[in-house]
């Protein structure tokens, strides 16, 4: 199971002018959030103030998850990043650390 960063925008052509009915948009979106918060595909969600864009957490398989983000789609666009956790670069490190045979380099024959 991963964790990934997904900054997320929504479409500004899907945007209504009305302000009621952005607020009803915004509700659906908000509402539709909090269930994935709820079933524990978002692990954290927010939006950068004045925006129209922001940022989630989400964990499960690379299936999971984009099988979740596509219900927000055409109206929400998704960059998605993999993270990695300290103790998986912890092991990145320890690899790293851990000191290797040197290969040794074959000999050129010179024709004399």
């Amino acid at each position: 199971m991963g964790r990934y960063l997904l900054l997320w925008e929504l479409d500004p052509t899907g945007v209504p002018i009305s302000p009621q009915e952005r607020g009803t948009a915004w509700a659906v979106l908000i509402d539709m959030v909090k269930q994935d918060l709820r079933k524990g595909t978002l692990k954290d969600w927010g939006i950068f103030v004045g925006e129209g864009n922001g940022y989630a957490v989400a964990e499960g398989t690379e299936v999971e998850v984009a099988n979740a983000l596509q219900q927000y789609v055409p109206y929400v666009l998704f960059q998605t990043h993999p993270v990695a956790s300290v103790s998986q670069i912890g092991e990145v490190i320890k690899a790293l650390s851990v000191k290797k045979p040197e290969k040794r380099r074959k000999r050129e024959r010179t024709n004399p």
